[in-house]
């Protein structure tokens, strides 16, 4: 498709120079005729007036010589008047165009050894005809020719490589992002499920890596709703196997009863390997690749879609803020809905009904940031709810929520704080880091809240001493 592209291109403004080059070199070269004639047209007509006051040929050969250079031009005066006929400067036309001129009585051109005559006629006091003979050589007719046409094509061939250039980046841009879109294809076909395709080129391969990745993220999730499903299933056999191990424990000794109790084992033994296998093949779903991750401003679109409802229900006020354009992070998308869901399911189970909330994004320059913050009481003991299995203290909480969030934010190299939000209430912030650099540790006790400032060209993020995040 490139060099498609490419030769088409190169055709047609080959066509292009030609049909505008080959007319504008012909007008060139009559251009440089014509000034090469006129001129002589004009050294004729400055020997005239002195043609038709006197046939002297002392004050002629003086006009001559100061009109231009005597081996250009010649004089010729019939007889007539008792004069004889008079020759100034060299002939070198033919006679018989000289007495064709004399004859018609108007100017005309023949062709000479060297290049061309001029040969204009005037009319004398005596009522004879002479005929002015002007040479225009060969070079003045070309002269500035050769060096226009060089020109020419140098121009054309510049416009031909120019364009040549312009449709290979081209070509470039619109067959590499559909290279990758295939390599991805047979990558995911093959298996390897983190495979990812960059979101970029020309709008229409852009939206198929769009859809495509997409594609790849709900193919990710299928696969893992379908090991977690396998998992369950498996681990809801552990109770009717229990009851068969303690009935075979009951049958008493002989060889069927060995045997039954062998079989029950072998059934436990393979049960509990294939909780084993659904729990941890894992590492061929994630997320991997240049177009790996997803919007995350979609994704809190779409969830505070889902919980708006309930939120009417109990009369909360909520608002959402910097998700109204794409903000690219590299976590799947069914992780970080997992994330958002834990944590506002946090503020629904563990803040009164009318509580307000909000769920703000900040894209930053090698960082995006969430914040779920709430106007409910708060957390007293931050550092006690981020630890796994303790929860924030309150009734129902166990923590795992919050172990979800922080786990997210981790596998990026950021984090996870817990303070005190401008609603008064418990704000979570999720740091995501979009390097994958791990991020300096800060100070303990270090209290500030994120807030969003430009820098030349990009968004960065710097701290607020007067909120408390820790």
């Amino acid at each position: 498709m490139r060099w498609a592209l490419v030769k088409v291109s190169l055709a047609v403004t080959a066509m292009v120079v030609i049909a505008f080059a080959v007319p504008l070199g012909l007008v060139i070269r009559e251009m440089a005729r014509d000034r090469a004639f006129s001129n002589a047209e004009r050294e004729a007509a400055a020997v005239a007036p002195a043609l038709s006051i006197t046939t002297d040929r002392d004050q002629l050969e003086r006009v001559v010589a100061s009109v231009g250079p005597g081996a250009a031009m010649a004089v010729h005066i019939p007889a007539g008047g008792g004069s004889e006929a008079l020759d100034l400067g060299e002939r070198r036309a033919a006679g018989k165009d000289i007495a064709a001129v004399r004859k018609l009585g108007r100017a005309s051109t023949s062709a000479v050894t060297g290049g061309s005559a001029l040969l204009q006629p005037v009319a004398l006091s005596t009522g004879e005809i002479a005929v002015v003979e002007v040479f225009v050589p060969e070079s003045a007719v070309t002269n500035g020719v050769g060096t226009a046409w060089a020109v020419l094509a140098g121009v054309g061939a510049a416009l031909i490589l120019g364009s040549v250039a312009v449709a290979d980046r081209l070509g470039v841009r619109m067959v590499r992002p559909a290279q990758r879109l295939v390599e991805g294809a047979h990558e995911l076909g093959e298996g390897k499920l983190g495979a990812r395709v960059p979101e970029e080129g020309p709008t229409e391969l852009r939206l198929a890596a769009v859809a495509f990745n997409s594609m790849a993220d709900q193919v990710v999730q299928l696969l893992a709703n379908e090991r977690e499903l396998a998992a369950d299933l498996s681990h809801r056999l552990r109770t009717p196997l229990t009851v068969l191990r303690l009935n075979a424990a009951s049958l008493g000794e002989g060889p069927a009863a060995e045997q039954t109790r062998a079989a029950v084992e072998q059934l436990e033994r393979e049960v509990d390997t294939i909780i084993r296998t659904a729990r941890e093949a894992k590492p061929q779903t994630a997320a991997a690749g240049p177009g790996a991750g997803c919007d995350a401003a979609e994704v809190v679109r779409e969830r505070m879609a889902f919980w708006s409802a309930l939120a009417e229900d109990e009369g909360r006020k909520w608002r959402v803020a910097g998700a109204d354009r794409p903000v690219r992070i590299p976590v799947a998308r069914a992780d970080l809905a997992a994330a958002l869901d834990a944590l506002l399911g946090n503020v629904f189970r563990h803040t009164a009904e009318g509580t307000a909330f909000a769920v703000d994004v900040h894209n930053g320059e090698d960082a995006v940031i969430v914040l779920v913050s709430d106007a409910g009481p708060g957390i007293l003991d931050p550092e006690a709810a981020m630890a796994r299995g303790r929860g924030s203290g309150s009734d129902g909480s166990t923590g795992l929520g919050l172990d979800i969030v922080r786990r997210l934010a981790e596998s990026t190299g950021g984090d996870v704080r817990i303070g005190s939000s401008v609603l008064g209430g418990t704000e979570v912030r999720i740091w995501i880091q979009l390097d994958g650099r791990e991020r300096a540790p800060r100070r303990r006790g270090h209290r500030g809240s994120v807030r969003r400032r430009r820098g030349p060209g990009r968004a960065a993020f710097s701290f607020n001493r007067s909120r408390s995040l820790p």
